[in-house]
């Protein structure tokens, strides 16, 4: 039997809440009746709890970073002092692909070399700007610049001839170290065959070092724990692609016009998939350097469109409302 306080007991809403409950009935009255209920609830957010709240950082409440994997990626060893740790940074948008080469200071983050996979078209890739073959491409452009940056583009070739396998950049004698640095895969969800993993491999064929193994690669088989590099090979070169677009073509006319309207237009078939991403490969390793576009300068006296309105203060706003009166009234009087 549950014994409540004498000054619960002379408490006439408390008696009937009691007689309701006798019969049956559930109470139907506010704190009473969720005392009678039930009797402890426990406080979870109480004064101390919000006195206590710490706010996460921006870009964690925007869902943008993921500090448990950030700390780790940029934190420096204490023996290596100043020595930046540079990281592959891979990020996919609907029509573009980015890879970055990044190091972070106390300021924040400073990009080294970057490639985009629209830069692919001045390389002789005529479409499909992010599929696997074109994030192979943008990896290696961003390798083969930033390597030219350094002065190591003639030391460390890399794979010029990829064929599936698996090689790492190693040393070589009389020559600075190779470049090394980390895959930075965000947010994105590392599964096997990601496109992520397409671009760190073009990275590394361009003749960067990072360290990776072959488990996350497409082709490879997890029961037998081995790679099949031809599976590889074929999706570096758009393979894939191609099959899809041999298939599609047989079994949907329209859809195939859909979706591969931009290779149709330039008069791409399947069969030249495997060409077109050799000589963009080609082109890169000939000339990865990024020129920037010319910017139109106004000629004098020519007007520019500034879309920016310079903001008004409030005398200039009040002479605004009055103009606008004055307006409404000669347009009543005419």
């Amino acid at each position: 039997m549950i014994r409540f306080p004498a000054y619960f007991l002379s408490s006439k809403s408390f008696a009937s809440l009691i007689l309701e409950a006798k019969n049956g009935e559930p109470p139907r009255s506010g704190w009473l009746s969720n005392m009678i209920l039930r009797p402890f609830v426990k406080l979870v957010k109480n004064k101390a709890y919000y006195k206590r709240f710490q706010v996460k950082y921006r870009r964690r409440r925007e869902g943008k970073t993921d500090y448990y994997a950030r700390k780790r990626l940029v934190v420096q060893a204490k023996n290596k002092y100043n020595s930046p740790k540079y990281r592959l940074v891979v990020r996919f948008t609907n029509k573009d692909v980015v890879c970055q080469i990044v190091y972070a200071k106390l300021q924040g983050d400073f990009v080294l070399a970057s490639a985009y996979a629209h830069e692919l078209t001045k390389y002789g890739v005529k479409g499909g700007l992010t599929n696997w073959a074109a994030a192979y491409a943008t990896g290696l452009l961003v390798a083969r610049r930033v390597l030219t940056k350094l002065g190591l583009a003639d030391k460390y070739e890399g794979v010029t001839e990829p064929d599936g396998t698996i090689a790492m950049t190693e040393a070589v004698e009389d020559a600075p170290r190779p470049f090394k640095c980390f895959l930075d895969a965000g947010l994105k969800r590392t599964s096997t065959g990601s496109r992520v993993f397409a671009a760190m491999k073009g990275a590394s064929d361009g003749g960067l070092f990072i360290p990776h193994g072959e488990q996350r690669f497409p082709g490879y088989d997890a029961e037998a724990k081995e790679l099949d590099s031809e599976v590889l090979r074929s999706y570096i070169y758009g393979g894939h692609v191609a099959d899809y677009m041999r298939y599609l073509e047989e079994e949907d006319d329209d859809k195939y016009k859909k979706q591969f309207s931009k290779f149709i237009a330039a008069g791409v078939e399947p069969d030249d998939l495997e060409e077109m991403y050799q000589e963009a490969h080609n082109a890169i390793r000939a000339d990865p350097v990024h020129v920037p576009s010319q910017k139109k300068k106004p000629a004098a006296g020519e007007k520019v469109k500034n879309n920016y309105k310079q903001r008004l203060n409030l005398k200039q706003r009040k002479n605004k409302v009055q103009q606008k009166l004055k307006a409404f009234e000669a347009k009543l009087a005419a």
